[in-house]
């Protein structure tokens, strides 16, 4: 058999890059240590003008209802304390309280409890109040200061998984948006899994840019083979 020369056409297929030692796995999944294990890649934003903060929930509702919640409770007790004042008998409840408060010390488990659960709700309260809520909405460039978009996140999911569809060799592929990271799964039934790897690299960072968000997230690709039946 005759070697090829060095002026011969005849084709000759590359080695993969780091590959799996046993291609099908003890999962029976057929897929590169690369692709299993990819780091993300950060997609830059062109140019660092353009920044927008993330937008605000207004909470019309819930605020609606804390604030009825809070004035009920406390024009009850006011009530109370007024018509106690008045030298008429407290309310039942109040009076049940107080005394199992009489029987039961601070250190006392349910005191405790009690005390702890209302601190978390303190504490949530606060967090709902000093963070800016809508995190289904991914801010977008300003190009103008009198204007400002948002992108939905299932809506941005959507648009990447049919820029993965499109790139040859994908059969199927998942998409995970979130505000710094878009993880994305395909499945692919030809094709070298690296070749497919790369060209979802490519499609799918282009897709990140023209979203054209604020802060655009890094990129993560996973690519393997589909679960062989039989």
């Amino acid at each position: 058999m005759s070697q090829p020369h060095e002026g011969d056409n005849s084709t000759q297929r590359l080695p993969v890059i780091e590959q799996s030692a046993d291609p099908a796995g003890a999962s029976g999944l057929d897929q590169s240590a690369s692709a299993a294990d990819y780091d993300p890649v950060p997609v830059l934003a062109e140019g660092d003008g353009g920044r927008a903060g993330r937008f605000w929930s207004v909470c019309r509702v819930p605020a609606g209802l804390l604030a009825a919640v809070v004035l009920a409770v406390s024009g009850l007790l006011l009530y109370d304390i007024a018509a106690v004042r008045a030298h008429r008998h407290a309310m039942r409840w109040r009076v049940r309280l107080a005394d199992w408060l009489a029987g039961h010390p601070v250190d006392d488990v349910a005191v405790l409890a009690g005390a702890g659960a209302v601190a978390l709700i303190g504490l949530w309260l606060i967090a709902l109040a000093l963070t800016p809520g809508l995190r289904s909405i991914l801010p977008m460039r300003r190009e103008s200061a009198a204007v400002r978009a948002g992108l939905d996140r299932a809506a941005a999911a959507l648009v990447l998984r049919d820029r993965a569809m499109e790139v040859a060799g994908v059969q199927s592929a998942r998409v995970r948006m979130g505000r710094t990271r878009v993880v994305v799964r395909a499945l692919s039934h030809f094709r070298e899994l690296d070749d497919v790897r790369a060209d979802l690299d490519a499609a799918l960072g282009a897709g990140i840019r023209e979203l054209g968000l604020a802060g655009p997230p890094g990129l993560a690709v996973h690519v393997s083979r589909p679960v062989r039946k039989g």
